[in-house]
């Protein structure tokens, strides 16, 4: 059975993709073969999802489409509200399912999950109960930017609540010269209570190589499971 890693953000355009692809390229560089898998995906362009397409394009392994992400939606909306529009009932089974059998397949799987972590994705279930549901290491990716102190230590909290374990977290530099950046990233190394994986700086176009640079991988990789 594969590795895994589920990759959660504290918010919606934080940099999950960029850190879910440069996890990828870090296993692959080290010869591991690595697949990218996007349970819900929600806004796309032309029909194209942005997001599925960069970690397919990160993977080593190819798999069937409807495996690397089995529910796609064209609003850029909550997914809930975009299934429910579709007339379609998202299920955690299906994406467990899917999951098992893209890690029968590679060293590797990198779960990117949709929105923040608690984001709903049915009636009942959040982004969490995916989490729990595939019982991976979850890295936190944190958009540093005003206001992502406290999203990141509820986020936190919250994956604590799950019984899941912090592979660690991610500083993504979202802005050119955020104000007192250091300061920042050192509240959150001394009260996340999870290792700092890496720091991605600003770049005007990020790639997936140049960010798998600026992680940790000795801690990514004594972490997984």
């Amino acid at each position: 059975m594969a590795r895994g890693f589920f990759v959660t953000g504290t918010d919606t355009g934080v940099g999950k993709t960029l850190a879910a692809c440069a996890l990828l390229q870090a296993f692959s560089l080290r010869g591991y073969s690595v697949i990218g898998m996007k349970p819900v995906a929600a806004g796309s362009d032309d029909g194209r999802h942005g997001d599925v397409d960069a970690l397919v394009a990160a993977s080593t392994v190819k798999a069937a489409a409807d495996l690397v992400n089995p529910y796609a939606f064209d609003p850029p909306i909550a997914p809930h509200i975009a299934a429910l529009q579709a007339g379609v009932d998202i299920s955690l089974a299906r994406i467990a399912t899917a999951y098992r059998q893209l890690a029968a397949c590679a060293d590797v799987v990198v779960v990117e999950g949709a929105g923040g972590f608690m984001i709903p994705l049915n009636a009942a279930q959040t982004g969490a109960d995916l989490a729990r549901q595939l019982a991976l290491p979850v890295v936190l990716v944190v958009g540093m930017r005003l206001g992502c102190l406290s999203h990141a230590l509820l986020t936190r909290h919250a994956i604590a609540e799950q019984g899941l374990v912090c592979a660690g977290w991610v500083a993504n530099c979202l802005q050119p010269a955020m104000p007192v950046l250091e300061e920042n990233i050192r509240t959150l190394s001394e009260r996340l209570e999870a290792p700092l994986l890496g720091r991605i700086p600003h770049y005007d176009r990020p790639a997936a190589v140049t960010a798998a640079a600026c992680l940790n991988f000795e801690a990514i990789a004594g972490s997984a499971r």
